[in-house]
């Protein structure tokens, strides 16, 4: 993706292209009407250890599970690439994605921006939060 984009504009350099995300508020994939202009939509996903809480006014945002609940699911994310970073700050928690439940170099794909509510980032890092594309 971070090459199509980097050849759909000119002057860009596929060495400062990064991959951003927004979290939108579609939770299933048949909200979906059609494709974004640029960058693809990820559906899927499921939070171990933690759950994605929605609100009206802040959109959604990490939180703690409930109570005997492994898996939550987060909704549909707009994943693009862009030539200027944004920096994210103590807001955001950095979530590594893995293909399978077990976690090693050879299933990480990448990671994601998940917005956070009022904990550190380290919080949810110490509490092994990651997004996974298959339980099983």
């Amino acid at each position: 993706m971070r090459q199509e984009i980097t050849r759909n504009h000119k002057g860009w350099s596929l060495d400062n292209v990064v991959l951003a995300n927004d979290v939108l508020k579609m939770v299933t994939k048949e909200e979906v009407t059609q494709p974004p202009s640029e960058g693809v939509f990820v559906y899927g996903l499921k939070i171990d250890g933690a759950a994605w809480r929605m609100s009206r006014e802040k959109g959604g945002h990490l939180s703690d599970p409930p109570p005997k609940q492994l898996y939550s699911d987060l909704p549909v994310v707009h994943v693009y690439a862009t030539n200027e970073p944004k920096a994210l700050g103590n807001a955001y928690y950095t979530c590594p994605v893995y293909k399978k439940p077990r976690r090693t170099d050879l299933t990480f794909i990448f990671t994601l921006s998940l917005k956070i509510n009022n904990n550190n980032p380290d919080y949810w890092c110490l509490r092994g939060v990651a997004l996974l594309c298959d339980t099983k």
